[in-house]
This record gives C-alpha cells, structure tokens and sequence, in this order.
C-alpha cells in the first residue's frame, strides 16, 4: 500500500507543479523579486496532499483531468500562500520549511507577505480564466473557496489557533480550530474534484464526509508524531491518552473509508486515508 500511494503521490505532485511552473513563469522586471518569491514557496515541494484529493476525487466520478487541474493548482496556491504568512515573525514566526529557510527569511517580511497576498488572489484569477471549466464549475468553485478558505474557514480557524497560544482551549474549541484551520482547505480540495467531474450531490456528501474525517486524522497523527516537542501548546494530547489518540485517527480512517467504499475505483483514496494515518513524517 505505502509504495502504492507514495507513486500516486509522486505522479500527482509532477503534474500539479507542472501546471503551477506554467502559472507562475511569467516574467516583469519590475517586480521580479516578487514573482521569485511566490515560485520559491509553490515549487518547493510538499506531499501535494490538497491537489492529489483534487485529481483523485475527479478519476473516482470521471472528471476532466485538464479541469481538476486547474483546480487542483488553485487550491494548492492557496495552501502555499497560507504557509507562507503562518511562518511569519507576527505568526508562528518559522525560520526552517520543508529543509529549506521560510520565504521571509529569503526574501524578506515584505515581500512574502506580498507573495501570500499575490498567491491566494491569482488563485481565483486562475478558476475564472480556465477554458476547461464551464461558468457554473467556475461558479460554484469560487463560491466554495472563498468560503473555505475566508474567516469561516481556514481563517478563522487559525484566529482560533492565535487565541489558543494565550489560554488554553477547550477541547471544542480544539477540535473546531482543527476543522477549520486544517480541515477546510482537505474539504475544499476533496470538493473540487467533485466539481471537475460535475458528480451528483451523493458524490458530493460522499467526499466531504471522507475529507472531513482524514482532516481530523491528519492533525491527530501529526500531534502523535510531535509528542514532546509542543508540551505548552493545547493537542489532542491534551484531552486524550496516546493509546486513545492512535484509536481515534483509526476511527476517522474508518469514517472516511466508509464514506466512499461503495465507489468502484476507490481504491487510491482508501489508501490515502490510511497512509495519512500511518505516516511518520
């Protein structure tokens, strides 16, 4: 299963930076060093885990592979901007991201924050000029980015994880900061596959319960995988044991399984879940 989905990874990963070296090659002089800037963080890597449920999700109902692409890079521009402001000096303030110095330590505070800005509003920019989209797949993908993405989404659940850092939440407001912070963005992602292949609205519910749980068990494993490194900071931890945490993750991985089991050709996306919850990185 590992090697399985680690090539579905890897394929998934060339095509999406294929497709953001083509979005992002422009050239102006006049600001170069900000066009730098935003390629330096969109082709520095990553497990891509946002676009392959993109592509995935469209192959799973049939979708065109030219539009989940589209959307694919879309939702990976603005997963690539977020990291870039969270690792600012005013955020979780990260000097080191996948091996590499963060944006503003390479290109300064300014400019990457200009790069995050310049990365989240191309992102619409690419949806609405997509000849492989038709105007209501352009419709309704901006409308579900926006909202996933904006303060009640994405956003609003990383004010949640700023509360966080200066009293200790509750283990509502955890699991809440998690479905939005984190959460979100999976759901999204999962969605726009939906929405590259025009899938009925069975496929639609199918896709987000499945994202909604791998979200939660994305966080839960990443909070085993940090035990002893973030002791002052609220995790799953915090309100469970290890042993129950690991049962937990599994139980999500069930829940999101379950959710798409029925789906001739689900495979790859039975053992995405499961990869996510066995990894150890």
């Amino acid at each position: 299963m590992m090697k399985r989905i680690l090539s579905v990874l890897n394929s998934n990963s060339e095509l999406v930076s294929a497709e953001l070296e083509a979005i992002l090659g422009s050239k102006d002089s006049d600001y170069a060093v900000l066009l730098d800037s935003m390629r330096y963080s969109a082709l520095g890597g990553g497990k891509r885990i946002r676009p392959t449920l993109t592509l995935e999700f469209s192959r799973l109902h049939g979708g065109s592979e030219r539009a989940a692409l589209t959307l694919a890079a879309a939702v990976e521009m603005v997963h690539t901007y977020s990291l870039i402001h969270d690792d600012l000096p005013c955020m979780d303030n990260d000097d080191v991201r996948r091996g590499k110095p963060t944006n503003h330590k390479v290109y300064g505070e300014a400019t990457a924050l200009l790069a995050g800005d310049a990365l989240l509003t191309m992102a619409f920019s690419v949806i609405c000029q997509s000849e492989a989209l038709s105007d209501t797949q352009k419709v309704k993908a901006v409308r579900l980015l926006s909202e996933y993405a904006g303060a009640n989404g994405m956003i609003g659940g990383q004010q949640i994880d700023l509360i966080g850092e200066k009293k200790r939440l509750t283990e509502k407001e955890h699991k809440k900061m998690n479905t939005l912070k984190t959460g979100a963005l999976i759901r999204c992602a999962a969605l726009f596959g939906c929405i590259a292949a025009e899938a009925d609205e069975a496929a639609f519910s199918a896709a987000e319960r499945y994202a909604e749980n791998i979200g939660l068990a994305f966080q839960v494993t990443d909070d085993l995988l940090d035990i002893g490194e973030e002791d002052e900071k609220t995790t799953y931890l915090t309100f469970m044991t290890e042993e129950r945490a690991r049962r937990y993750a599994s139980e999500l991985t069930d829940g999101a399984v379950n959710a798409i089991k029925d789906y001739e050709g689900s495979e790859t996306l039975i053992s995405l879940a499961r990869f996510l919850r066995d990894r150890q990185v």
